[in-house]
């Protein structure tokens, strides 16, 4: 019979530590704690370790655990003694455990904050990055339970469980004593330790995709007995794709007789492949994805691509058929791309897969592509392709991925693998959603300092099947954190392929200035016009005329990309009449041939074609231009969508030059790029988070500790609103409650004249359009002729909500706010006061914590900033004052997550020094950051 000692009654058992995680080859696992029903699963553990392990883990011979051992691993109170397991499949492959000691190295409860912990790891997974991944959340525990320090002793011989504590990065000491090696170290995340774990983070959700993207062999199950369906077009596809690994067809109802299908070996079950199975393409109805799943786990197969739809997008019956779904997956440690999935692509050579519904392969080049609706991934693809409408020669897609319902695999998982991939230039992603907006704007600037990476971001509500993330933040805001970070983002799929094919294949142009030439007077104009309206400083076209031989195109090129004023060149091409005109394939040669002679500045191409005047004036007279039926061989593009100029296929590293139908689409390409070359150039130094000897964060941690035992989620009142904005060095002038005309006049006297007199009601606070503030009151017969128009106009003083405050400086009224994010973090913002500013929503916005060239940034980003530095001759006022403000109201938000919001408004911003003349603070416990905890999945 079970005591109350056995059981573990402590705390209930702690569900929210269970977590899937990626291992380092890109394998998941499922770590979760110990329980009394684990005893089995722990002994068939034990029995499949080898002896040299369990060697290690106990320094002597232990063959086998005894009863004892396994009631000791098996009962937890979940507080002082805690075990953790990783399994694959149900079955454990590693445990860890910590047990709490007092100073004297025995087992003791809270307050002591030291716990000893211990690993085993089964043979056949060691080298995985279990036994890192289990410290991590051990550690996690840990520090739930109140505990600081870790200690360990090791074998001297076990370097690999050695290497494990000494690579995580935390604080740690080290001894040798009788034989064994003593480690202790803090459990405090440091820089290092979560620079170690987002680095080992980085490459596990890397190779877990590249394990997708780079199989050996696929097995597509679904395949009809006849042409048609989406299983037998799949398989078509890969085949003729010219896939070179092993390629299987499966489906249950094939005859027993059937060897293939398709001259691919045909299979009733993936259990009847002989060999291991890489990827599994899922192509049947959503009632038997789970039976394959069983089949594809007990195979070993690693990843799954499922096509099938009726899941979350098809309501809650079948959101909770994808929760199933992917824990099934996830239990064999498989990804899943998908469900509802369009498919997958790798042109590489030697992969050559088209595990999509894509009737033809993608040319190959260095464009990953992510789309997450097959509709959308279509037209992509379509405009990635298509001679008329896409990239030519090498500038291709390396890779493709349409995730779906993205229950598993997302955007962000993609990010990990095209960062270090050797294949991918440039990145281009349509997000119809952002899951975890926190983790996406880390690993985009990240990708963004190496690579670009272009995004359509979506502007409506998530489509149905998408696990997204509340966010109180507006649109307009999401896109400019995305800015922040290095995101080129653009509103259109035209826009998205636009930017990608100039930025696959041109270099990033040094500044803004631009160079125009070409063979059009008008079209020129208008190049420079787009110019100027897209922020660029254009010199004045040079018409070459309509008489421009190849030739003449070829030295004013040349001359335009020797000019050091110049940062790009835009050519302007029209078709001419004439014997002396130029072909378009000698036209291409010409440019061609003048941009490789100066690598290092972009040129681009607007060309505009006259379609069927070219071909009539063909028929007519022999000394028209050729007809086309397609973009021309050297500048290839006539419909809607950029090209590449190249009279032949170029060798590998050479820059193509990429053709546009008009314009406004190549400037605003360049454009684009332009802001991308000087975020670049700025990330290489982004400044640093300034320190200031008088910001009181032992003080200020104090003070909302003993406000938020008042209750949870509360605004603050105005006196402990300044206290604590106080503690980090941020005044706030005083204001007076006046509720009668005499209590005006005693607040005065004791601010000193002159005085403001402002209704503080809601319908009134910082609306000064309204009438409701009087300022530059001078003496006291002032202040009560004041006091009484504002009753006369709004009424009574407990409607009006008065006060008093001593006069600031003159000079420009900003606002300041700063708001704890659920999705996407900590966020500071920053805008003129007054209707104007908040008509044309001129805020700007930073994420913090904000370093000292952000704020710089951050006050010069508004549309109104003028207003700071001298506009039509006003003094300008003390903007690095201003940007001191924002870097403390960032320092306090960052130190302190229970400051979830804070308004500074009106801040004065004065010819010298600022003045915060009303400020109000939010309080509540602070939102969960999974960023900041240990490595884990989705959860589903």
């Amino acid at each position: 019979m079970q005591t109350s000692a056995d059981r573990q009654d402590r705390h209930e058992y702690p569900a929210h530590w269970e977590a899937d995680v990626v291992l380092r080859d890109g394998g998941t696992a499922r770590i979760r704690p110990i329980t009394v029903d684990d005893a089995d699963r722990l002994v068939s553990f034990y029995e499949q370790v080898s002896d040299e392990s369990k060697y290690y883990r106990f320094f002597a011979p232990y063959p086998r655990l005894s009863a004892k051992d396994v009631h000791r691993f098996t009962h937890h109170d979940f507080v002082d003694r805690v075990g953790l397991a990783a399994t694959i499949g149900g079955e454990f492959i590693a445990t860890v455990r910590y047990d709490r000691i007092g100073t004297d190295g025995m087992p003791a409860s809270a307050p002591a904050d030291e716990a000893e912990v211990a690993f085993l790891v089964q043979d056949a997974h060691q080298g995985r990055g279990v036994a890192s991944a289990l410290l991590e959340h051990i550690a996690a525990v840990a520090r739930e339970r109140d505990i600081r320090r870790f200690a360990a002793e090791v074998l001297p011989a076990n370097t690999k469980m050695i290497k494990v504590f000494t690579d995580a990065g935390y604080t740690q000491k080290r001894s040798f004593e009788d034989g064994v090696v003593r480690l202790e170290f803090d459990l405090e995340p440091t820089d290092r330790s979560l620079a170690v774990q987002r680095a080992r983070e980085q490459r596990a959700e890397g190779r877990s995709v590249r394990r997708l993207l780079v199989p050996g062999s696929v097995a597509v199950v679904g395949v009809g007995r006849t042409p048609g369906g989406v299983g037998r077009s799949i398989l078509g596809n890969i085949r003729d794709a010219g896939y070179p690994g092993r390629l299987h067809a499966v489906n249950k109802a094939f005859p027993e007789d059937l060897e293939e299908v398709d001259g691919v070996p045909a299979y009733r079950s993936v259990r009847d492949i002989e060999g291991h199975v890489d990827l599994a393409v899922v192509a049947v109805p959503a009632e038997h994805v789970p039976a394959v799943v069983a089949e594809c786990g007990e195979h070993g197969v690693q990843g799954l691509v499922v096509l099938s739809a009726g899941y979350a997008e098809s309501g809650p019956e079948g959101r909770e058929r994808q929760r199933v779904l992917v824990r099934h997956a996830r239990a064999y440690g498989m990804r899943i791309i998908g469900p509802n999935a369009f498919g997958i692509i790798n042109t590489a050579q030697d992969v050559r897969l088209n595990a999509s519904l894509a009737p033809e392969m993608p040319r190959p080049g260095r464009i990953g592509l992510f789309a997450q609706s097959g509709a959308i991934g279509i037209a992509l693809l379509s405009r990635l392709h298509r001679r008329g409408g896409g990239v030519t020669g090498v500038t291709g897609v390396s890779t493709f991925v349409s995730a779906g319902n993205r229950a598993d695999v997302s955007g962000n998982d993609v990010l990990q693998y095209w960062y270090d991939d050797p294949g991918t230039d440039v990145v281009l992603m349509y997000l119809e959603s952002i899951g975890n907006p926190r983790k996406f704007t880390r690993l985009a600037r990240r990708t963004a300092a190496a690579k670009p990476l272009v995004v359509v971001q979506g502007t409506g509500a998530a489509p149905q099947g998408h696990a997204v993330r509340a966010t109180r933040l507006p649109h307009a805001t999401v896109s400019a954190l995305l800015r922040q970070v290095g995101v080129i983002r653009v509103d259109t799929i035209t826009e998205l392929v636009d930017a990608g094919l100039l930025l696959a294949r041109q270099p990033l142009p040094a500044g803004p200035r631009v160079s125009i030439l070409g063979n059009s007077e008008s079209l020129g104009v208008l190049t420079y016009d787009r110019c100027l309206a897209e922020g660029l400083r254009p010199a004045r076209p040079l018409d070459l005329t309509t008489a421009a031989t190849a030739e003449d195109f070829h030295r004013a090129l040349a001359r335009a990309l020797a000019d050091e004023t110049n940062d790009a060149v835009v050519v302007t091409a029209i078709p001419a009449i004439g014997e002396g005109s130029p072909g378009d394939a000698e036209l291409a040669q010409a440019l061609r041939s003048a941009a490789a002679a100066v690598p290092g500045k972009p040129v681009l191409v607007v060309h505009v074609e006259l379609g069927g005047l070219a071909e009539a004036l063909s028929a007519a007279a022999s000394t028209a231009p050729q007809a086309v039926d397609k973009a021309p061989t050297g500048v290839t593009g006539a419909d809607d969508a950029p090209t590449a100029v190249t009279a032949e296929p170029p060798p590998e590293g050479t820059h193509l030059i990429p053709a546009y139908p008009a314009a406004e689409r190549a400037v605003r390409a360049l454009a684009e790029a332009v802001k991308y070359g000087q975020w670049r150039r700025e990330a290489a130094d982004p400044g640093k988070v300034p320190e200031y000897d008088d910001i009181d964060e032992k003080a200020a941690a104090r003070l909302i500790g003993e406000l938020l035992e008042r209750g949870e989620g509360l605004t603050i009142p105005a006196d402990e609103t300044c206290e604590l904005l106080g503690a980090y060095g941020i005044d706030v002038r005083r204001a007076c409650p006046a509720p009668t005309p005499d209590a005006a006049a005693e607040a005065a006297r004791a601010l000193g004249y002159p005085v403001a007199l402002k209704a503080t009601a809601p319908h009134l606070r910082h609306r000064a359009d309204l009438g409701g503030v009087r300022l530059d009151l001078a003496d006291e017969e002032q202040l009560r002729r004041a006091y009484a128009e504002l009753t006369e106009l709004f009424g009574a003083p407990e409607e009006l909500r008065p006060v008093v405050q001593a006069m600031a400086p003159r000079g420009v009224d900003t606002v300041v706010r700063a708001v704890i994010d659920p999705a996407a973090g900590a966020v500071l913002s920053f805008g003129l006061a007054g209707a104007a500013s908040q008509l044309l929503d001129d805020m700007a916005h930073r994420l913090i914590p904000v370093t000292d060239r952000e704020a710089t940034s951050l006050v010069r980003s508004i549309r109104t900033a003028p207003l700071l530095f001298g506009w039509r001759g006003s003094t300008p006022v003390d903007t690095p004052a201003l940007e001191e403000l924002l870097l403390r109201v960032s320092r306090l938000v960052d130190d302190h997550p229970e400051v979830v919001a804070v308004t500074l408004e009106p801040v004065v911003v004065a010819p010298h020094g600022v003045s915060v003349l009303d400020a109000t603070v939010r309080l509540a416990p602070p939102p969960a950051r999974d960023d900041l905890g240990p490595r884990t999945l989705p959860a589903y």
